[in-house]
């Protein structure tokens, strides 16, 4: 029986908080926000921004620092990056490293039944792309050694999300914004494409989704 994921959660408490590093994946890091004392201990995965070009798993020191001052374990990803690595390798990235977390629940005292998303920007577009298709080939298809689990979330936190990176295309196109043109270009390599990965589009036209619930601020 899965369990209560409110049980170990007081957010009037102060934890102590340890951080300590760690591969998901061969070449790719993991930053583990340990709260103490007794859990199980709610989990999330954080999926930083960066035009999905640039930043790595500091990116949102502070904020993951104090959620897991609250209780919540907190695994700050990095991942494949354009121009190297356009779409879709970093949602590939952020499901294994789902997968990888709930797998691994236990080393860190949390319930794999409460794994939630966050993400801010490009890292909310990713996040949510996993989450709306956790099983899609072309984002599932990386081999987690030993024991798997699935890539879906309890829930997702988002700050000002892409969620149509088409639409947000067109727009900086027309504002004249050459830097994020470039960058969106070189992510997603083709309008296709932008279109294909696009949640807003995804529900538009109507395709199998699975939605958890969501807060977008």
């Amino acid at each position: 029986m899965a369990s209560d994921p409110t049980v170990a959660y007081d957010p009037d408490h102060v934890c102590e908080v340890s951080v300590r590093e760690m591969e998901y994946q061969d070449g790719l890091a993991v930053r583990i926000y340990q709260p103490a004392g007794a859990g199980p201990f709610p989990a999330l995965v954080d999926v930083h921004g960066g035009v999905w070009t640039n930043r790595d798993r500091t990116a949102n020191e502070v904020m993951d620092q104090a959620l897991a001052e609250s209780g919540i374990v907190v695994a700050a990803i990095d991942f494949r990056q354009a121009p190297e690595h356009p779409y879709p390798a970093q949602v590939a990235d952020v499901n294994l490293a789902i997968r990888w977390l709930k797998t691994h629940a236990e080393e860190f005292d949390a319930d794999p039944q409460t794994v939630g998303g966050i993400g801010g920007s490009s890292g909310g577009h990713t996040v949510l792309l996993s989450a709306m298709r956790p099983h899609h080939p072309a984002y599932s298809y990386l081999d987690l050694p030993g024991p798997d689990a699935d890539a879906t979330l309890k829930y997702l936190l988002l700050g000002w999300p892409i969620v149509d990176p088409y639409a947000r295309y067109r727009f900086v196109q027309k504002s004249e914004n050459a830097r994020i043109v470039a960058l969106s270009e070189g992510y997603f390599l083709t309008t296709d494409a932008m279109k294909e990965g696009s949640p807003f589009q995804i529900l538009q036209r109507k395709e199998e989704a699975v939605l958890p619930p969501t807060i977008i601020v």
